[in-house]
């Protein structure tokens, strides 16, 4: 009893604490802002330009990120003493957002040192705050043409006005797979990891009947360890 009445009272304490504004802020009804998810990923990169690459991953990541070397880990524990290399940079080339915008999904060009490029793909989800974590990042190398970057960041928001239903996936023996669906469920995220460490991330947006896919990062077995960064 004892505790559960001061659980109480520390609740109605946080509360008084919230100003007018920062409750309008916290209760206002969720809505796709794909600039927002832009905004975080230009952040995330900028933040890595000044304080390095695992501090950017480290200070972006949702408490429940992950990210692949290549085996799935969580991030923030394996960034506590992983490598991700310097001197990376990177740019979205594309934005797609659930309808209500409490997840968005980015993928674009890196650039590093030597020359060497690649892609990534990234999902966000939107806090009570209204800023974004990125809860699934994955960054591969390439050893053809770069991905450039297009003249105007191209957007896609899933349909509103519907819900689809919830489907259940399984992977085959040996596989690590993962879903996750936006809080209106109209986006969805799959990350399916093999025993021998290639991967497939697969991004979906509702388009009023089916779950269509718009990214789907399809990663070959490493020959050698590669890191989790860009």
């Amino acid at each position: 009893m004892i505790r559960t009445m001061t659980i109480a009272l520390l609740a109605f304490g946080l509360t008084a604490c919230v100003t007018p504004r920062e409750r309008a802020e916290r209760n206002r009804p969720l809505a796709a802002n794909p600039s927002a998810v832009i905004a975080a990923e230009l952040a995330f990169n900028r933040l890595a330009q000044e304080k390095g690459l695992v501090a950017s991953f480290r200070e972006t990541a949702h408490k429940d990120a992950v990210m692949f070397v290549p085996q799935r880990v969580s991030a923030q524990e394996w960034l506590r003493t992983g490598d991700l290399g310097s001197g990376i940079s990177w740019t979205p080339h594309a934005v797609y957002t659930s309808c209500d915008g409490s997840a968005g999904a980015t993928t674009g060009g890196w650039t590093g040192p030597g020359g060497s490029h690649g892609y990534f793909t990234t999902v966000w989800l939107r806090e009570r705050s209204g800023g974004f974590k990125w809860i699934l990042d994955h960054g591969v190398p390439l050893t053809g043409a770069k991905r450039e970057a297009p003249e105007f960041i191209e957007g896609r928001q899933a349909q509103c006005g519907s819900r689809p239903p919830v489907t259940i996936e399984t992977g085959g023996e040996g596989d690590d797979l993962a879903v996750g669906l936006a809080a209106d469920q109209t986006m969805s995220w799959r990350s399916l990891v093999r025993a021998d460490g290639s991967r497939t991330i697969t991004i979906r947006l509702w388009d009023g009947t089916a779950m269509v896919p718009v990214i789907e990062d399809v990663v070959a077995a490493p020959a050698t360890r590669t890191p989790a960064g860009r």
